[in-house]
């Protein structure tokens, strides 16, 4: 794992990493036991995904514009979307941000956040936030906007249409490939005849960089310096993170296609491991502190499931709510 020191992280920046990571861990957990418990239909998991998504928070500015894809709990959560309009959403209940309760669940956004609306179909968000960036660069913002999608989305036409278009124009754009070595059941090598995706990005006139996934300092670093270069002029990033998927694709998938020795050393691997290890070497927390962490963590989620399980369903009169165009005064 890279050294805190050598990128300006302090104790209390660890620990904040962490924090978060674990959050999103916990939510995600709780919310794999209700759809088991059937009181979620739908789940789509980021367990051994939060390294790269909390380092790249942690690089990230809040004027930055998001475009997550659908494993992107720990993200969405550290940006601000809390864990009880998390559950509002797999619950399907009124308060939802994305929807109000009439979405699949994990199609992340909130307006006052900068996270843009998502859409069902895979990879679509790439050309959103390309379209989000060239928009901050005509505006002359010094803020970027970022996609992350997986492995397998990177086989979409939309992924070379917006990386290629965001090299012409040099814009302010970050596209993090979170690669978790399945695309649902299909593995990377049935994907790309390459061990480096981001070695793409030359070709669309990017600079390109693969790191460890499940190290999030190594993940702040790159995003970080990938931000430095967008909003100086120097064009966009293609970031490859590699990473593991600790569970099935989703709620609705039987992932026995993936060998045992290989789950075991995905567990083995897991960040959320490595990091806390990582820690405790450093000397940065102790036993007292990830007691303490886990207790406020638990009530926390807990609050958030009652909550959510309570509040009501959207009224059958909403159902075009945000459909269409609401409108404004007439003209007279």
């Amino acid at each position: 794992m890279l050294d805190y020191k050598t990128v300006g992280l302090t104790h209390e920046d660890l620990k904040e990493f962490y924090k978060w990571m674990l959050l999103g861990r916990r939510i995600d957990e709780r919310m794999w036991l209700l759809n088991r418990a059937g009181k979620l239909p739908f789940v789509i998991s980021c367990q051994g995904q939060e390294a790269t998504q909390i380092g790249t928070y942690f690089a990230l500015k809040d004027e930055d514009v998001l475009a997550p894809y659908y494993r992107d709990l720990a993200l969405v959560t550290a940006r601000g979307i809390t864990a009880e309009e998390s559950m509002l959403a797999a619950f399907a209940k009124q308060g939802d941000t994305s929807s109000g309760g009439k979405q699949m669940p994990s199609h992340f956004s909130k307006k006052d956040l900068a996270i843009l609306t998502q859409g069902s179909c895979v990879t679509t968000q790439v050309l959103h936030a390309v379209g989000a960036s060239l928009s901050l660069k005509m505006d002359g913002k010094k803020a970027i906007a970022l996609a992350t999608l997986g492995e397998g989305s990177t086989s979409q036409g939309d992924f070379h249409e917006a990386m290629k278009f965001a090299g012409v124009h040099k814009l302010p754009y970050i596209c993090i490939i979170e690669n978790n070595k399945y695309a649902i059941s299909v593995p990377s090598h049935l994907q790309y005849a390459t061990d480096d995706l981001s070695s793409r990005a030359a070709g669309y006139g990017a600079f390109g960089e693969q790191v460890d996934g499940n190290d999030p300092i190594a993940v702040y670093e790159a995003v970080k310096r990938a931000r430095e270069r967008a909003v100086n002029g120097e064009g966009p990033t293609l970031i490859e993170a590699l990473c593991s998927r600790l569970t099935p694709h989703s709620s609705d998938d039987d992932d026995n296609y993936r060998p045992s020795d290989e789950m075991k050393l995905e567990k083995e691997n897991d960040c959320m491991i490595r990091f806390k290890e990582y820690l405790v070497e450093n000397e940065v927390a102790n036993d007292d502190w990830f007691n303490q962490i886990e207790d406020e963590i638990k009530q926390e989620i807990n609050t958030a499931t009652k909550n959510a399980e309570k509040a009501p369903y959207p009224l059958p009169e909403e159902a075009l709510t945000h459909v269409y165009d609401q409108g404004g005064e007439k003209d007279a």
